[in-house]
């Protein structure tokens, strides 16, 4: 069985109890621990249902995703992001100086 580390995190930094994302979904507290505990599989539609409320993708959900967000970005965007894990750490702030200069003076 999968343990769900993630639905812990994000229930977690979104202050909830256990029992409020239960209700949420139309579950007991102690069914869906069982979820974050790996004792119970979670049904796709429930992953879905958490992914709509913490607006995240299921794929970071199911832990294939280290982005929260990805499935938002469009082509350009993901590719912006790969070229910027390419960079070192000097480039990215020559990068991040430079698009500071840009949008000042927007």
């Amino acid at each position: 069985m999968a343990e769900y580390k993630r639905i812990k995190d994000l229930r977690e930094d979104a202050d909830k109890t256990q029992g409020e994302i239960a209700s949420f979904l139309g579950t007991t507290a102690q069914h869906y621990g069982k979820y974050e505990n790996g004792i119970c599989e979670l049904p796709f539609s429930r992953a879905i249902q958490l992914a709509d409320y913490y607006n995240v993708s299921l794929d970071y959900i199911a832990g294939r995703s280290e982005y929260k967000f990805e499935q938002s970005l469009d082509a350009s965007e993901i590719c912006l992001i790969k070229m910027w894990r390419r960079l070192t750490e000097r480039n990215k702030g020559k990068v991040e100086f430079l698009t500071e200069s840009l949008l000042s003076g927007q």
